[in-house]
C-alpha cells in the first residue's frame, strides 16, 4: 500500500476540482492508457487500472470526502487500521451501531399514548433497507454484469441465535410484568380513578428478560457485519441509477422478513464513446482523401470492431448511424443506435510538391487561385494601413 500515487496526483488535477473538472482529467488519460490503443503493454494496463481506482473514488462524493479526510484508510478497510465504509450514500454516523431506527423509535414511544396499547414487540417485523454502491465501466454499464460488494448489514447474532442470551441460558419471564409485556397504572383525578396499561418500562413490553446477556450482541440478538453480496447489474442501467437487490437488507426481527439491498450505480466514462439516452456516439477520424474518394474503416462499437463504408464526398461533421450498436434498454426492450461523426483531418506541414498537387487539384475543381500564404494573412488577410 505504501507506494500507492495519491489519486489526485494521479489524475493531475487539484484537490479543489470540480466533478466537471475530474470527468475531464479521466477522459484524457483513460483515452491516453485505454487497453485498445496499447495492447499487450503491461505498462499502459497498469496505468489504464490507476486511473480507474482514482476515479472510482474522487468522483463518488461520500468516498471523496472520506478520502480527503482519512486518505487511503477512509476507503480502503485493509490500508492501516479501522477504515471507513465506502458505499453509495453509505451508513453516516449509524455505521457502530447495534440496531436500527425502526429499534430506535419503537423504545421511545413504546409505550403508546392516552392509554391505547403500544403494537406486540414479539410481532415479526421486516428489516430496514441499507445502500451501497459500485462503479463500473462504460461497456458493463452496456451488457450487464456480475460483481461482488461488501455491504455493512445488521444480521442474526450467530452465537445465540438471535435470543440475546448468553451460550446455555435463556431469556426469563419479566418479574414486573409477569410476561405479559404490561403493567396497569392507576391515577386519581377530579373525575375519579382512572386506570391504564402501558409498555413494562423493564422488559420493553417484550414480556421476557436476559439476566445473562450474549457477549457477542450484548443482548441485542442482532450484530452489524461487512458480507460479501453477489449483485447482477442490468444490461443498459445508467450512471446515478439505483437497483434494487430484494431481501439482501437488514435481517428482519423476531423473525420477520429482510429489508432490502438499494445499489447506486457509478459508471466511468468512456474515451470514445458518449451516451446519449440508448444511442452511442463515437467520433471518427478520415483523412481529407478518404473523405473525398470514400474508404472502408475499421469501426469501434461496444462489440468490437465492425467494418463501415464511408461514403466518396463525405463532408466533415456528417453523422452516420450503425444500427442495434448501441445501448439495450433496461427493461428488456429494444436496442440503441451507434453514431459516428466525421471529423476530417486536414493535412500539415505540407512539402512543396504536395501544396502543388493540391493547387493543381483545386484548379481541376474550378477554384480560384490560391495564394498558399493564408497563415501570414489569417482569414480575412492583412488589415490595410
Amino acid at each position: 500500500m505504501a507506494d500507492k500515487r495519491d489519486y489526485y496526483e494521479v489524475l493531475g488535477v487539484d484537490k479543489s476540482a470540480s466533478a466537471d473538472d475530474i470527468k475531464k482529467a479521466y477522459r484524457k488519460l483513460a483515452k491516453q492508457y485505454h487497453p485498445d490503443l496499447h495492447p499487450d503493454d503491461k505498462v499502459a494496463e497498469e496505468k489504464f487500472k490507476e486511473i480507474n481506482e482514482a476515479y472510482e473514488i474522487l468522483s463518488d462524493e461520500d468516498k471523496k470526502a472520506k478520502y480527503d479526510r482519512f486518505g487511503f484508510a477512509g476507503v480502503d478497510p485493509s490500508y492501516g487500521a479501522g477504515g471507513a465504509g465506502g458505499g453509495f450514500g453509505g451508513f453516516g454516523g449509524f455505521g457502530d451501531m447495534d440496531f436500527d431506527l425502526g429499534d430506535l423509535f419503537s423504545g421511545i414511544f413504546g409505550g403508546g399514548f392516552g392509554g391505547q396499547r403500544s403494537a406486540n414487540p414479539n410481532a415479526p417485523r421486516r428489516g430496514s433497507d441499507i445502500q451501497s454502491g459500485v462503479t463500473i465501466s462504460f461497456e458493463e454499464a452496456a451488457k450487464g454484469c456480475k460483481r461482488t460488494i461488501d455491504v455493512p448489514r445488521i444480521e442474526v447474532c450467530d452465537v445465540c441465535s438471535g435470543s440475546g442470551a448468553a451460550k446455555g441460558t435463556s431469556p426469563q419471564s419479566c418479574p414486573d410484568c409477569g410476561g405479559r409485556g404490561q403493567v396497569s397504572t392507576q391515577q386519581r383525578t377530579p373525575f375519579g380513578v382512572i386506570s391504564s396499561s402501558k409498555a413494562c418500562p423493564k422488559c420493553g413490553g417484550r414480556g421476557t428478560v436476559i439476566p445473562n446477556p450474549c457477549p457477542k450482541c450484548k443482548g441485542n440478538g442482532r450484530i452489524r457485519r461487512s458480507v460479501k453480496i453477489e449483485v447482477n447489474i442490468p444490461a443498459g442501467i445508467d450512471d446515478g441509477q439505483i437497483f434494487n437487490v430484494r431481501g439482501q437488507g437488514n435481517k428482519g426481527v423476531n423473525g420477520g422478513p429482510a429489508g432490502d439491498l438499494r445499489v447506486g450505480v457509478n459508471v466511468r466514462p468512456h474515451p470514445f464513446f458518449e451516451r446519449d439516452g440508448m444511442n452511442v456516439w463515437c467520433d471518427v477520424n478520415i483523412s481529407f482523401a478518404q473523405a473525398a474518394l470514400g474508404d472502408e474503416i475499421q469501426v469501434p462499437t461496444l462489440d468490437g470492431k465492425v467494418k463501415y463504408t464511408i461514403p466518396a464526398g463525405t463532408q466533415p461533421g456528417s453523422v452516420f448511424k450503425i444500427r442495434d450498436r448501441g445501448i439495450p434498454s433496461v427493461n428488456g426492450r429494444g436496442r440503441g443506435d451507434q453514431l459516428l461523426r466525421v471529423i476530417v483531418d486536414v493535412p500539415k506541414n505540407l512539402t512543396l510538391r504536395q501544396k502543388e498537387l493540391i493547387r493543381e487539384l483545386n484548379t481541376e475543381l474550378g477554384g480560384g487561385e490560391i495564394s498558399g500564404d493564408g497563415d501570414k494573412k489569417g482569414i480575412f488577410g492583412k488589415k490595410k494601413k
